[in-house]
């Protein structure tokens, strides 16, 4: 909502915590963000005001003022926190902002509300509840057709009811519910919210998160009735590639809990939570896994089992488990969601199966409509890639069964779609049925935690259009619950390095804020006492102590947290896990050659042809984290704290330069990752860089000027080399078509980024199924530069959430036409270039309040038409026969330029 007065100053995409209207958040001082828009040139916020009020929902009660902020002075516009009265468990509050432009015009710009979630372990009521454990079940011998022995180790999914009455005119009601597991909440025959796999994937031993879901109109006058479908999930299905403990990771069997809140027109209020007294049946759905998949027998389905009027009374009783709540915590940042809708394309027979394409590798299920006989029993196998005669190739899941199984009931078309378990693929198989589904009658569904976009990115260059899409895609498909390093095969960890070296691409194309500052809980609890982070976040599977890279996840990912959106509570959470990482490593190694205590040590992970030395990799690593965490220091007011660690980081540098540096300023083991790092973590002198940056050249020349670089060299590959003014060599790699390169796999029928720049190749095939997937997002980290370099859409050095923009275009390659934008922090940025011949032509827009450093390349540079120095309020020109450099106020702009000739 925006409203103007008299000021062209207006406020849009107004949060709190991160969210847009968040239902039962749990921060006692919630903070407050907005982004801004004008049509006005060096239009600018020098005042804001925020007035919350406590809202009443009794009739003809007023709302009653919480907090006024008054009138403060500030361009400020995120990280605005609440300094009011107490907030209260399940309060709602609406709050108002009024902001004041740089002429003193005022404007009443927006509102919003927010609700708190139960704020105290004494808020929670009831008990877990979960199904008989010692209740009958029939055993049958394994043979052909029969579920598999992990399968046969899995439990009917437990359908749970319980029942209330609401005798009085209910003017809101709440549902809070959780399980240890994950689970499906329903009231009176409708699904309550839209939410998937909730509560999502946390170290359960740490916190369990409680969704919060608004049902104040799903309440019926009189008996009501509330159903729970619950599943083991990550709680104690199978995960994680360990064989020995490949399930049970927190507990033996699923537990729920759910508590319905009713507020009366006459002020009063009841709870109802599950207890002893609610039932539970087995239902069609035999068993849900994440892994293996899941099998539904329509024969035995129960009805409408949530509705007021189903009777229960031969259900047998639960069983409760403790009513120990300590863990429990509001829900941090936004669900998991089905997003996305595909219609398949294609349906082929290869022998006796069918195989369904849906042009896309996503992370999801499908939905199909069937027709068969009762008894009639259709398996569903699902891939990300097909062998050359049209086959399923399943070997890289590993043990990871994705099969699905149903049933039919006979009783005329039946949709089956699944509830609890997510395949990575782009093709299903489908056998058992008499004839095909109509492909209208086939779609996959995308899912995903519902993080908005908030990047853009084009090119004149088809292929690398579609190497930005397939980098959206590995994203998206690896953001659910965690940042996961695949959706298929039997792993889909949150791996810590994978994280980190994606990080800044993942938060240009997308708002990550809340996503990764609820992940880095997981990463911080998962520290050991000594200091070390994991490899892997939550911590199962992957118990060793972090590798160089991985564990520094820990460190580097809140600093650029903090630089991308300016979340300085996020880094002072993290102050005490930052520096105890680094002293842990100087304490294990005290000569700061870090060799001891690095955990797995992957070094630069999938590198080609090449071997980079892993304690040079380390030793770089642990100089940059320390140097990060002095940084930190510095920001939190930690003066001596900052101190103390940039003098270890220059003893780490010095001690690397020792131990690695030979004459002519050789890195040991002489890859283009080690002078990467060198050139990238500055790690030798000012006078040491042009020796490193002529053997990186002469590197990239050894391997006919392709890439040898693993998931740690990768991202630094591009940035490096236009930061030493190879721009030919950078846009060399991003458009070399040949393998190994970010192309190959495009121009073979990519739809997401792989694992491995040798997945599959022409000469080879497929790479060995032990570590092959197709839907990675560590080599897209690329995209950093695509946006910040290419586009030239990058913020100033020093400066944090964007409030200081470096707009510096990097011109080059056979690219004619490139364009960015970002909702960064202060309002939408754009950055787009196009080159007629040597007529180059840049538009930016820069929002309220910020301000844009400059560059345009080329010669006799003007704007719209007029000189430079027509441009209010501009600073700092410089020009040159290469290149104008100036800064701008907000505003939008359009800069033409004659580059020299090719």
């Amino acid at each position: 909502m925006s409203v103007n007065n008299a000021s062209s100053l207006s406020a849009y995409d107004l949060r709190t915590e991160y969210r847009v209207t968040p239902l039962g958040i749990g921060e006692l001082s919630p903070r407050f963000s907005w982004r801004l828009e004008s049509d006005r040139r060096g239009a600018a916020q020098a005042g804001y005001r925020v007035t919350v009020y406590a809202v009443s929902f009794l009739p003809g009660a007023a709302d009653t003022l919480v907090w006024d902020s008054g009138w403060r002075d500030s361009a400020d516009c995120f990280d605005v926190a609440y300094r009011g009265v107490p907030l209260v468990s399940s309060g709602r509050y609406r709050w108002t902002l009024e902001l004041r432009d740089e002429v003193g015009a005022t404007s009443t710009a927006g509102q919003s509300w927010f609700e708190m979630g139960l704020l105290h372990t004494s808020d929670h009521r009831g008990a877990w509840v979960h199904r008989i454990l010692n209740a009958d079940r029939i055993a049958l011998p394994p043979g052909i057709g029969t579920p598999s022995a992990q399968v046969r180790r899995l439990f009917p999914c437990p359908h749970i009811r319980g029942e209330f009455s609401a005798e009085r005119q209910v003017v809101r009601a709440r549902a809070y519910a959780t399980a240890r597991g994950v689970y499906q909440l329903f009231l009176n025959g409708q699904r309550v919210g839209d939410h998937e796999l909730a509560p999502g994937w946390t170290d359960y031993r740490d916190r369990v998160m409680v969704q919060a879901f608004d049902i104040t109109d799903q309440i019926r006058t009189g008996s009501n009735a509330v159903g729970i479908l619950l599943n083991d999930g990550w709680w104690s299905g199978f995960y994680g590639s360990d064989r020995r403990q490949q399930g049970y990771h927190w507990g033996r069997y699923p537990e729920a809990w759910a508590q319905i809140m009713l507020e009366y027109a006459d002020g009063g209020h009841e709870v109802f939570a599950t207890d002893e007294s609610w039932r539970f049946a087995d239902g069609a759905l035999l068993y849900s896994d994440l892994l293996m998949g899941e099998s539904v027998d329509a024969r035995r389905d129960l009805g409408n089992w949530t509705g007021p009027d189903y009777d229960a009374s031969r259900w047998d009783h639960v069983e409760t488990g403790s009513s120990d709540f300590d863990s429990l915590v509001p829900m941090i940042d936004e669900p998991i969601r089905a997003m996305e809708t595909l219609k398949a394309i294609s349906i082929k027979p290869v022998g006796d199966v069918w195989i369904v394409d849906f042009g896309q590798n996503l992370s999801g299920r499908a939905r199909i409509v069937i027709e068969e006989a009762e008894g009639v029993k259709v398996r569903l196998r699902y891939a990300e890639v097909l062998y050359d005669d049209g086959r399923l190739y399943t070997e890289n899941l590993r043990t990871t069964e994705a099969t699905d199984f149903f049933i039919s009931a006979g009783k005329g078309p039946a949709a089956f779609e699944t509830r609890f378990t997510s395949h990575g693929f782009r093709y299903m198989e489908i056998s058992g049925v008499t004839k095909p589904p109509a492909l209208a009658d086939m779609t996959a569904i995308v899912l995903r935690n519902d993080i908005p976009w908030s990047g853009t990115l084009t090119t004149s260059d088809p292929d690398i259009n579609k190497l930005d899409q397939n980098i959206r895609w590995g994203q998206l498909d690896n953001h659910v619950a965690v940042p996961t390093d695949c959706p298929q095969r039997d792993e889909r960890l949150g791996w810590t390095a994978d994280a980190q070296v994606f990080f800044v691409t993942a938060a240009y194309n997308a708002d990550v804020a809340s996503f990764y500052s609820r992940w880095l809980g997981d990463v911080r609890y998962a520290q050991t006492k000594d200091g070390a982070f994991p490899d892997v976040a939550p911590k199962i599977a992957i118990v060793t102590e972090g590798a160089p890279a991985w564990g520094d996840a820990g460190v580097i990912i809140p600093w650029q947290l903090y630089r991308m959106y300016g979340d300085k509570r996020l880094l002072a959470e993290s102050w005490d896990s930052m520096h105890r990482w680094v002293d842990f490593i100087a304490a294990n190694n005290p000569d700061l050659i870090w060799k001891r205590r690095a955990g797995n040590n992957f070094g630069d992970w999938l590198q080609i042809d090449v071997l980079t030395p892993r304690d040079v990799l380390a030793t770089a690593y642990f100089a940059e984290s320390t140097r990060l965490v002095s940084e930190t220091a510095r920001v939190l007011g930690r003066k001596q704290d900052a101190e103390r660690y940039a003098a270890q980081a220059e003893r780490i540098r010095e001690a690397f330069r020792k131990a690695f540096v030979e004459p002519g300023n050789r890195i040991h083991g002489d890859t283009q990752t080690v002078y990467l790092l060198a050139l990238g973590f500055n790690l030798l002198p000012e006078a040491a860089r042009k020796d490193l940056e002529t053997h990186l050249v002469r590197k990239l020349a050894e391997y006919g000027n392709r890439l040898t670089t693993g998931f740690v060299g990768t991202p630094l590959l591009c940035p490096v080399l236009s930061d030493i003014g190879r721009d030919d060599l950078a846009f060399s790699l991003l458009e070399r078509r040949e393998y190994p390169s970010w192309l190959y796999p495009v121009l073979h029928g990519a739809t997401t980024m792989w694992e491995r720049w040798d997945s599959w190749t022409e000469e080879k095939g497929f790479y060995s199924p032990m570590m092959n997937s197709f839907n990675h997002f560590a080599f897209g980290a690329v995209g950093e530069w695509l946006y910040r370099y290419v586009a030239g859409l990058d913020q100033a050095p020093g400066s944090i959430g964007f409030r200081e923009l470096k707009i510096a275009p990097h011109v080059g390659g056979s690219l004619t036409e490139v364009g960015a934008t970002y909702d960064s922090p202060f309002g939408k940025v754009a950055s787009g270039w196009k080159r007629d011949g040597k007529r180059l032509t840049l538009e930016i827009a820069v929002p309220p309040g910020v301000r844009a450093h400059v560059t345009v390349p080329g010669s006799k540079v003007s704007e719209s038409g007029k000189p430079l120095n027509g441009i209010a309020d501009l600073s700092g020109l410089k020009e040159g026969d290469s290149s104008a450099s100036f800064s701008v106020p907000s505003g939008r702009y359009v800069f033409t330029s004659d580059l020299p000739a090719q």
